[in-house]
């Protein structure tokens, strides 16, 4: 595992990543927090641009739990078929729309807890929606955050729940809100899995990982 960067290190590439990006946003479309709930369950094991793709129709007619039930599971299934798991989503989304119709009023829930108890909601999926939607400074580990959180030396961690947490205490506070918006960017375009952009790095000469590209 690479080692963990000093604090001071740390501070000097989230100064980077807000120089270059002050307000990163999340690419995957939405109008509403329901929405944005139901397109990051949809993205596990899928990519963002794909869930777009699959959502940009479905949006226009169904962005409420309301009109999602209305619309009904098969139809539902017809729109998101190019999705993995497509099915499994399917039903998953009709269940969580009709509990958030039935016992939240048709709103999503501001709560970890009970975003987690959702079908298909697991921590990520919550943690992301509390950060797009209402700001919390929650820190969402996918693959990239994952990958450049151990390569850099920023958040160091043998699972997911090891680096989210090198995330909340290794990051200053100032930077937490947009944290995993900057490293999922960084992850996604620069630092990516095969072959790192090095050459193109903002952060480079504090980066720790040892292997680094031309």
């Amino acid at each position: 595992m690479t080692r963990a960067l000093p604090y001071s290190a740390i501070a000097e590439i989230f100064s980077r990543f807000e120089a270059a990006e002050p307000e990163p946003k999340g690419e995957l479309h939405h109008v509403n927090a329901y929405t944005l709930l139901v397109a990051v369950a949809l993205s596990a094991q899928a990519t963002d641009a794909g869930v777009n793709r699959a959502t940009a129709g479905l949006f226009e007619i169904a962005d409420t739990p309301r009109k999602m039930l209305d619309l009904g599971e098969e139809a539902l299934t017809a729109h998101i078929k190019s999705i993995g798991l497509y099915r499994n989503k399917a039903r998953n989304v009709i269940k969580l729309s009709r509990i958030l119709e039935e016992d939240y009023g048709g709103e999503v829930p501001s709560s970890r807890a009970a975003l987690q108890s959702l079908p298909g909601v697991g921590r990520k999926t919550a943690n992301v929606v509390l950060n797009m939607w209402w700001g919390h400074p929650s820190q969402a580990v996918d693959t990239h955050i994952f990958r450049v959180g151990n390569r850099t030396g920023i958040a160091p961690g043998k699972d997911v729940a090891a680096v989210e947490r090198a995330v909340e205490d290794n990051v200053p506070a100032p930077y937490q809100r947009h944290a995993h918006h900057w490293l999922i960017l960084h992850g996604r375009y620069v630092c990516v899995a095969r072959k790192p952009k090095c050459g193109a790095c903002l952060i480079r000469d504090l980066c720790a990982y040892e292997d680094k590209t031309e």
